[in-house]
């Protein structure tokens, strides 16, 4: 079985011109960090020409597909009734974007396929990775 997932989806950059442009993203989940999901925005797609890749908290993806979510870099919040919301926040800026609902709830149902939410603690390697901080730390 795959320890991987990632799913395209259209995002919709909401801007100050009435016009909104779809811009390619992808979600991307790694059982290996069984907490976080990753979207990544490709160069062309961003105002600095190079790949953005935000990582946060799986839970609160799933969480915003329902209710206002998220008080840090991250917030998602629903938007009538097919849209998501997703709004970055950087010193830079911020940026918020619209992606069907229908897309998050197939890109979470695969990742519950692959950890069921509540058991993401069962991936980690506590051992392992206290072994690396170790050797590095020498």
């Amino acid at each position: 079985m795959s320890i991987v997932i990632e799913q395209p989806v259209e995002a919709r950059l909401v801007a100050a011109a009435p016009r909104m442009p779809n811009i390619p993203a992808t979600l991307h989940y790694d059982r290996r960090d069984p907490f976080a999901v990753r979207m990544t925005f490709p160069a062309p797609a961003t105002l600095e020409g190079v790949e953005v890749c935000w990582t946060f908290a799986r839970e609160l993806l799933a969480a915003g597909l329902h209710t206002a979510e998220g008080h840090g870099d991250v917030r998602v919040r629903p938007y009538g009734y097919d849209r998501t919301v997703l709004e970055f926040h950087a010193p830079e800026g911020t940026a918020v974007v619209h992606v069907h609902s229908a897309d998050i709830r197939r890109f979470l149902q695969a990742t519950s396929v692959l950890v069921p939410a509540g058991t993401e603690h069962r991936q980690l390697d506590l051992d392992h990775d206290l072994a690396e901080l170790m050797r590095d730390a020498r």
